[in-house]
């Protein structure tokens, strides 16, 4: 038999940012299906006024989303502009957008318009460990943010994930 040669991965470098409801699953149960339903229009109306040509909503993960950026810089940027915009919204409606995001700078395999693979993974983990309102960032992140002022980094450390071989450093980002 002989084995069958696969193409080579098609790769992108750029930033992979997920975003997560905190508390939906609750918030579901306490509130309904329709305020749910409300509650992801809400996050997808002001994502989508929020990215620009630099960024894409790859996919949406149940009450999560898959965000790509050409570069760190820009992925962190909207980070933070999401969360002010997601909690100007949870102050003036009875339904609280709390997200937390992860960040990571790599080069993941593209699969159609889907990414897949390692970088993926390590962005995928980092967003678990984010707090309400908080965006944290892979080491990856900080070559290109170190040069923007507007950025403020504060090391969390070394972290150990799940299915991850190796801790990888995080930072939390903020604005300056």
């Amino acid at each position: 038999m002989t084995p069958v040669k696969t193409a080579a991965a098609r790769t992108a470098e750029g930033a992979i940012v997920f975003t997560d409801i905190v508390g939906f699953t609750e918030f579901t149960a306490l509130r309904g299906d329709e305020a749910a339903l409300d509650l992801l229009s809400a996050q997808d109306r002001i994502v989508q006024e929020t990215l620009d040509e630099k960024g894409r909503v790859v996919k949406t993960l149940g009450d999560g989303l898959m965000l790509w950026f050409s570069d760190a810089c820009t992925a962190v940027r909207t980070a933070l502009t999401l969360q002010e915009r997601f909690e100007k919204h949870s102050q003036n409606e009875d339904t609280p957008l709390w997200v937390r995001m992860g960040v990571h700078y790599g080069r993941p395999a593209q699969r159609g318009e889907d990414l897949i693979g390692h970088d993926v993974n390590v962005a995928a983990r980092i967003v678990t460990l984010a707090a309400p309102g908080e965006v944290l960032i892979s080491e990856t992140c900080t070559p290109e943010i170190g040069e923007a002022g507007d950025i403020e980094l504060e090391e969390v450390g070394p972290t150990v994930m799940k299915g991850i071989p190796d801790p990888i450093s995080l930072y939390r980002a903020t604005w300056a």
